[in-house]
């Protein structure tokens, strides 16, 4: 059973669908996945949220740090994980790689927001560990 999120991560959640709901009336699909996280995270700055773009995190394991570690295409003000696609299909791989992001970083919301979908609620799932 999980636990409710915060009220600050229900926030961020409906704010982060807000704003690729924006980018994708305006651009639509088609585009590369850089000019989408560009265009998302000024949504999000409007709103004035904080947000860093490719965030990489190191790994431990074993008592040992590992700068060969992640890297995160939106984090959103240090809560949630917005991974960013472009991409025809949606691979099932992308939301495990979503889940273990939230595992090694014991965040608990992530979102994988596909802009390349004719309607942009096609393209957002919410996950919640």
């Amino acid at each position: 059973m999980y636990l409710n999120l915060s009220e600050r991560e229900e926030f961020l959640g409906k704010e982060i669908v807000d704003a690729a709901y924006k980018v994708h009336k305006q651009l639509g699909p088609g585009l590369l996945e850089k000019i989408y996280e560009a265009c998302f995270c000024y949504e999000l700055g409007k709103k004035e949220i904080p947000c860093k773009r490719q965030v990489e995190l190191p790994i431990y394991y074993d008592d040992k740090v590992f700068d060969e570690g992640l890297k995160l295409d939106v984090l959103v003000d240090n809560l949630v994980i917005c991974e960013l696609k472009a991409k025809d299909e949606l691979n099932r791989l992308w939301l495990a790689q979503l889940k273990s992001h939230l595992k090694l970083t014991n965040l608990r919301l992530g979102y994988l927001i596909n802009f390349n979908v004719p309607l942009i609620k096609e393209g957002i799932t919410r996950f919640i560990v």
